[in-house]
């Protein structure tokens, strides 16, 4: 292992060349990185240099003035420098105190040399240190990336690589889990492992979901260093190390950033293994669409639950399915979205614990979820979980596939599996209503259609026909004539009658509607906005969206 500590300023004042110096201001800075020393004697030190670096000078710059001497330490502090030794006897014997408080207000460590000192014999010893020393680290980190792959090559084991990790940074990591249980190392008792989930947790909350590494204070002697770890765009879980200083080393951050994405690629790994273990769900799904289990214990046994005088169950299927371009994509890239989106959807799935069934069918998934009934909120509990998946493959289709489109649908929550079949005919009910209908495309519950679960069970022919008797002379004449009547009269219905508000919706001036709505009552008759004759009209107007606009056949009755 090698010291979490970067070289710093305290480091510097334990060299045997600063045997006789003294630290003159700025003490609470000593934990500055050291990562170069310079010689400067120029009186304008901006240009020269960079953040970290450790400055040796004979105080030329404070012969001029007090003023200029407190603007050339204003440069050093503003560009992060690491601080500044000075050298009496050769340009100067005295610190003007105005700088020394600057320092001390900045903590800027300010270290004198009351004796002659050789420049470049300091500027050698740390040199070669700092060279060393990144030698060694880069060996270690080399070390530590051949063991870590050797962990990946042979299992599928986190807690492998994060004991590993442990060994190496010599403090304590936390993993915080969205999909599995979370995990620490070393092992830290119940009440610790509350009070860092609970801090964890308000600090996502107060900043959102984390997507980069963040340094978090925990108190007065604690920081985290935490990393997210992040796959399909999806954050699935967080790696942690606990030290105790707010600047962790690049050595330390290094190590982690290699162990979030090892920890990436055995997630990866993991979830395309079950993808293939578990192909035969597709068996159990295609059984229950076709009905051919009838038997409820059955059906549950074969999805790994309780039989029905043991378990009490709420089920819920549905279909996803997605529009790619096969012009633009591509058979080979289809299969590839296809496959990513699989295993986000089963990650997704298993974040939400929700115990499921899932099949894959061209640009089909078919999922059925089982959820414990527990209380009165379970229906909607295991609602919400369904809507958050939603919401995910949603974000990753806009983020990472240029905003694929896709439409979701769900049944109604069941109590028994083997009414799954009916469940599917409802999803993809509710995908062709979402497909059709504007007022509808955000819609992924069967139970939210609304007047649409009564217009899908009416079979076509007779929904065409009754669309021909109340709409069909009215979609005739915008047909011949190229106007707009259909939809006046609908956003006319969907206002009550009022002309002011009918007008400014189609963005035409009222005269306009008003002439329009006398061709309407010509065609359709004055008593059109008679609550009966409004009922049929508002129903038929709902059909002719559903149906997708098509011409209809108008028959004179």
């Amino acid at each position: 292992m090698v010291e979490e500590m970067s070289f710093s300023v305290k480091d510097v004042l334990e060299r045997p060349l600063f045997g006789r110096s003294k630290l003159i201001a700025g003490k609470d800075g000593i934990y500055r990185e050291v990562r170069w020393v310079h010689i400067l004697e120029i009186t304008h030190a901006a240009p020269y240099v960079s953040k970290n670096d450790l400055i040796l000078t004979t105080g030329l710059w404070l012969k001029r003035s007090v003023q200029s001497g407190l603007e050339y330490m204003r440069q050093l502090i503003e560009h992060e420098t690491a601080g500044l030794c000075i050298e009496f006897g050769t340009t100067i014997d005295e610190i003007p105190d105005e700088v020394i408080d600057l320092c001390d207000a900045c903590h800027f460590p300010l270290i004198l040399f009351r004796q002659p000192v050789r420049f470049e014999e300091i500027t050698q010893d740390i040199h070669s240190y700092l060279i060393n020393r990144h030698f060694g680290l880069m060996k270690n980190l080399e070390k530590f990336s051949q063991q870590q792959q050797h962990l990946i090559l042979q299992s599928s084991d986190i807690p492998a690589i994060l004991r590993l990790l442990q060994s190496y940074s010599g403090r304590q990591i936390i993993y915080l889990s969205s999909i599995n249980t979370n995990k620490y190392f070393p092992a830290v008792d119940k009440r610790e492992a509350e009070q860092i989930n609970a801090f964890f947790h308000d600090k996502i909350s107060y900043s959102g979901q984390l997507q980069e590494t963040k340094v978090w204070q925990m108190d007065d002697s604690h920081f985290i260093l935490i990393q997210p770890v992040i796959c399909f765009g999806q954050v699935f879980s967080f790696v942690g190390i606990i030290f105790y200083q707010p600047s962790p080393s690049e050595y330390m951050t290094l190590l982690l950033d290699y162990t979030v994405k090892a920890v990436a690629t055995v997630l990866l790994r993991t979830q395309f293994l079950e993808e293939k273990i578990l192909r035969n769900q597709n068996e159990l799904i295609q059984d229950l669409i076709s009905g051919r289990i009838e038997n409820e214990d059955q059906a549950r046994m074969r999805m790994g639950l309780l039989s029905m005088a043991e378990g009490n169950y709420l089920f819920i299927g549905g279909i996803i399915e997605f529009k790619h371009n096969v012009l633009e994509a591509g058979p080979e890239r289809m299969e590839t979205i296809n496959q990513d989106i699989s295993v986000l959807t089963r990650s997704l799935l298993k974040r939400y614990r929700m115990h499921h069934l899932m099949m894959m069918q061209n640009n089909q998934i078919y999922i059925l979820c089982a959820r414990e009934k527990v209380n009165e909120q379970s229906p909607a509990s295991l609602r919400n979980g369904i809507q958050r998946l939603i919401d995910g493959l949603r974000r990753f289709a806009d983020q990472a596939l240029g905003g694929l489109v896709f439409h979701a649908g769900f049944g109604k929550i069941l109590r028994r599996l083997t009414e799954a079949g009916q469940c599917f005919k409802e999803a993809c009910q509710v995908i062709e209503v979402s497909q059709s209908t504007d007022s509808m495309k955000s819609c992924c519950f069967y139970e939210d259609m609304g007047i649409y679960q009564l217009l899908k069970a009416v079979p076509d022919s007779f929904l065409r026909a009754f669309l021909s008797d109340h709409l069909g002379k009215l979609i005739t004449y915008d047909q011949t004539h190229h106007l707009d009547l259909v939809h006046t009269l609908s956003v006319y219905f969907r206002y009550r009658g009022s002309k002011g508000e009918t007008a400014s919706q189609l963005y035409i001036h009222r005269q306009t509607l008003y002439n329009r709505l006398d061709k309407i009552k010509a065609i359709l008759g004055e008593n059109f906005f008679d609550p009966d004759k409004r009922y049929c009209l508002e129903m038929a107007l709902l059909s002719y969206e559903m149906l997708g606009n098509e011409k209809t056949d108008q028959t004179d009755r």
